[in-house]
């Protein structure tokens, strides 16, 4: 009785200590608040204090303009009007004295003074008097000049607090994936005029329909998006597809993010698989370096760690479901034998076996020897790249005499066009298309036209060189038009296929 006695007031002395905890936790969290506000509170009225020292600062300037162009204008009148004056004023006194004189000759009844009066007569009349314009050069008017700000005055009385911009709506018929890019276009469902830019955030999932809560990618942010549209380019499509969403921002505060939508973002996706690697290749992600001992060494360090896995206790290596397309291969190696003897060939670990793929390669010039293409999964542990019917590819020869070809076969064909740096692939396998492309200006550099009878995997062959692979691409859209523009052409490699 008494064990059950302590039994229970432990429990609630363990109660009480989490329900303190939680209570002090609050407690601080009301704290922390209610400094927030203060703090937050005064810097809306310093921003406040700015924005109406802005707006008074607009005023006295614009007061202050006005005031000059009224002084101005009242000089410019002044100066017309003082100068108009003053020569009228000269006319008047010029004309009065010849009018005096005038009257004098008049009564004068001497003959001779008055035919001195007469001789004078001509420039009498071309007197001052007689040329002057009896019109104002400038009027006493300035109502151009006057202002009425009934309207400024009712928008100032309207000035309120800056609202929280509405919520916008992504539209999902106008947006846009291609070519390893996409486009998002979202409208607002009112018009405002303060908004003074949108933030975009994305994430990768391989999730279809609404995104989930959690996520194995972040949240990737774009901000100060000025248009009601963004295009994110050089994308690499290594999932299913990408979560958009948007907000709008004004001066002081952010709205809402808008519903997220999720659009797809297929594209050919494979790994390098070093369990198919010649033992003098070093394979590491999508990376290939020949190495005449590289293999070897890093044959020791992986039974290194298996051995390390193997013996690694349960609760310290959880187990974890692996779920693997079905297209992908196992990716346990039975031997390192896998390509000998000269054939240094890797696989990819992906089989095609329907639709459109694509990926691209870039090499290194000076390698000795360089294949790109794709094989049979029954392609010889000594087989070199083209050498039989079980594979297709181009092939860089710098030993002995510099060649660049296409093979299949046994058979090869020369090309003559200039070697770019990056090659992309492009395997259709329903309709047995084969090309090569200058991954940069799209160039066909050669197609195989065939009937594959078995899904194929996309492979290299490298000797005393490197090179990298990309995937996660789409076909690019200048490709699958060239592609439908030779689809109904028949091929100059017919030979080859």
């Amino acid at each position: 009785m008494a064990d059950h006695n302590k039994e229970s007031l432990r429990k609630i002395i363990t109660t009480l200590a989490v329900k303190n905890e939680e209570v002090q936790n609050f407690i601080y969290v009301l704290k922390r608040t209610l400094k927030n506000v203060e703090d937050n509170s005064e810097r809306a009225l310093r921003d406040l204090e700015a924005e109406y020292s802005s707006l008074y600062t607009i005023l006295d300037e614009l007061k202050e303009d006005m005031v000059t162009k009224i002084k101005q204008e009242r000089a410019s009148k002044t100066y017309e009007l003082q100068n108009q004056l003053t020569v009228c004023t000269k006319a008047l006194e010029s004309s009065e004295e010849l009018l005096e004189f005038a009257n004098q000759t008049l009564d004068n009844t001497d003959s001779d003074g008055l035919n001195q009066f007469l001789d004078l007569f001509p420039s009498v009349t071309m007197a001052p008097a007689f040329r002057l314009s009896l019109k104002a050069k400038a009027s006493d008017n300035m109502s151009h000049l006057m202002v009425d700000f009934s309207q400024e005055q009712k928008i100032l009385r309207s000035l309120k607090f800056l609202p929280v911009p509405s919520i916008p709506e992504i539209d999902t018929t106008e947006c846009l994936v291609a070519d390893n890019c996409v486009t998002v276009v979202w409208r607002m469902p009112e018009e405002d005029a303060k908004i003074d830019h949108y933030v975009l955030e994305y994430r990768k999932t391989n999730y279809e329909g609404a995104p989930r809560l959690k996520e194995e990618h972040p949240w990737m942010v774009r901000e100060g998006i000025k248009e009601m549209e963004f295009t994110l380019s050089g994308l690499k499509f290594d999932t299913k597809f990408i979560n958009f969403r948007v907000k709008a921002c004004n001066k002081a505060v952010a709205g809402e993010f808008s519903e997220p939508v999720t659009l797809e973002t297929s594209a050919f996706n494979f790994n390098l698989d070093a369990a198919t690697a010649h033992q003098n290749l070093k394979v590491e992600d999508h990376k290939v370096e020949w190495d005449a001992s590289g293999g070897k060494v890093q044959e020791i360090k992986g039974r290194g760690k298996e051995n390390r896995s193997r013996t690694a206790s349960p609760a310290h290596s959880p187990a974890r479901s692996i779920i693997q397309s079905p297209k992908r291969l196992p990716s346990g190696r039975s031997s390192r034998d896998r390509f000998t003897a000269e054939s240094y060939t890797v696989l990819g670990d992906t089989l095609i076996d329907g639709g459109q793929h694509y990926w691209e390669v870039v090499f290194e010039r000076d390698s000795k020897a360089f294949f790109v293409g794709v094989a049979y999964r029954t392609l010889g542990k000594f087989d070199q790249l083209g050498k039989t019917n079980a594979s297709w590819c181009l092939h860089l020869n710098n030993w002995l005499q510099v060649s660049f070809t296409a093979k299949h076969n046994n058979k090869a064909k020369v090309l003559d066009i200039s070697v770019p740096d990056r090659i992309g692939v492009y395997c259709n396998y329903s309709e047995g298309h084969l090309s090569f492309y200058n991954a940069k200006s799209k160039q066909l550099i050669h197609s195989f036209r065939t009937k594959f009878t078995q899904p194929v995997l996309p492979a290299f062959m490298v000797w005393c060189g490197s090179f990298i692979v990309q995937t996660g691409l789409q076909v690019p859209s200048a490709v699958k038009s060239l592609q439908k523009r030779n689809s109904g052409t028949s091929s100059s490699n017919a030979s080859l296929t």
